[in-house]
């Protein structure tokens, strides 16, 4: 019979956030492209942008634009920030060139940027115009990944939130698994779910646009990445009802996760541990390998994804460690309730940044180990701690049991560095 830890006698839900507002060090929206174009194989994504938009997503995706993956950037040039050309007009003439170019094409993003912002470039009226046109073998949708304001995950959250109102409406219950996963994992969930019963079973984002899901007010769904509050908001107003529940990093993570669904659909307590005490087990003794180098640890989280509270959860409750300070760019009171309510009070929890005020009280604490940004990680490391870099864990798979490992290893390679870089330092001297 599956049991489970009990949660804190005094969690985090009701402790005081400490809100700060100021200069931000993260990237922009338009990185989720990244990760978005390779799970969704028949979608383009066309960045109105600048040659800096351009070179971002080709240095973040590690390809040449020319090379001709399913994403690119039409360039707002001069004449078109100063008003002397109809960027319209030339945005229709790009969409068509791509479309003749790429007839695999079936759903178009149109990405707004900075630049297309600040000329106040109305995309939504423009994707509404593009899809009358290339309709029905193309549908025309957009989004904003506009660093000025957001958070880079905050880009596949616009990218789905985007989805959401065009997608038919459903009749009869289904789960819909909201979040872009690797294949890998999508499948390792899709099977763990058919194994409990659960099911039809629908993903957002789909591979394919053939196998966008429908939605109702029996569509039940659940969010397998912590960042997606105005995709839950837009699947609220459609009517479908969300699965409250931790997120599945680690083995307790996971099985939570798969239990909020199992309750839903009305799983059998035995046909539940007969599914998951196996694959649990095995992510248990995975990760307490791994905890060894972690536990009684400190660990500070910056704000940079979003996952940072699971991620906290994860290393507190598995690997042993003490998390002094958890910073998120936004907590979501209602997405992050159950994680929240599994961290036992104690760490200050913080939302939003200003970069300057926490370096201050990164540098007071000097914990073990601090999860940041890429432009932060070389400063710090150069007084001397350890850190890890906060995009990281977004790139690679860490869902589910049996990438619970692997997570767990993440954080304990910065800190094997160290040791061994002590090591060698003590041998020269």
């Amino acid at each position: 019979m599956t049991t489970l830890p009990p949660p804190p006698a005094i969690g985090c839900r009701t402790v005081p956030v400490l809100r700060e507002r100021g200069q931000r060090e993260v990237f922009c929206g338009l990185t989720g492209i990244i990760w978005l174009h390779r799970k969704m194989q028949d979608a383009f994504f066309l960045v109105v942008g600048s040659r800096t938009c351009a070179h971002l997503l080709q240095a973040a995706a590690g390809v040449m634009i020319f090379a001709e993956p399913r994403f690119g950037t039409a360039i707002l040039e001069e004449k078109d920030l100063a008003g002397l050309a109809d960027a319209n007009a030339e945005l229709d003439r790009e969409v068509a060139r791509l479309l003749a170019r790429r007839p695999d094409i079936r759903q178009l993003f149109l990405v707004g940027s900075c630049p297309s912002e600040v000329i106040k470039l109305d995309l939504h009226r423009a994707a509404e115009r593009l899809s009358a046109i290339h309709a029905p073998h193309v549908r025309v949708l957009n989004y904003s990944g506009s660093g000025i304001e957001t958070t880079f995950t905050q880009g596949e959250d616009a990218c789905l939130a985007a989805m959401v109102p065009v997608l038919p409406e459903a009749n009869g219950k289904e789960l819909l698994v909201v979040g872009a996963l690797p294949d890998v994992v999508e499948d390792q969930v899709l099977d763990l779910l058919a194994k409990l019963g659960v099911g039809p079973v629908r993903c957002l984002p789909a591979r394919r646009s053939a196998d966008l899901p429908s939605i109702g007010p029996e569509t039940r769904f659940i969010l397998a990445q912590p960042f997606l509050g105005d995709t839950h908001a837009a699947l609220i107003r459609r009517g479908a009802q969300h699965i409250a529940a931790p997120f599945p990093f680690g083995a307790e993570g996971t099985t939570r996760w798969l239990a909020a669904v199992a309750a839903e659909w009305g799983v059998s307590a035995d046909r539940f541990a007969d599914v998951t005490d196996a694959p649990r087990a095995r992510a248990e003794r995975a990760v307490a390998q791994v905890a060894e180098r972690l536990r009684g640890k400190s660990v500070f989280f910056l704000p940079d994804s979003q996952l940072e509270l699971p991620l906290a959860r994860f290393l507190a409750r598995e690997c042993g460690m003490r998390a002094v300070e958890i910073g998120t760019p936004y907590l979501h009171a209602e997405i992050m309730g159950p994680e929240l309510d599994l961290i036992a009070a104690g760490p200050t929890i913080s939302e939003g940044q200003d970069v300057d005020l926490q370096l201050d009280r990164v540098r007071a604490a000097r914990p073990d180990l601090t999860v940041c940004g890429l432009g932060l990680a070389n400063p710090l490391e150069s007084e001397g701690l350890s850190t890890k870099w906060a995009i990281e864990l977004v790139f690679t798979p860490i869902h589910l049991y049996e990438q619970a490992a692997d997570l767990a290893s993440l954080f304990a390679r910065p800190l094997r560095r160290r040791a061994l870089l002590g090591a060698a330092r003590e041998a020269a001297e």
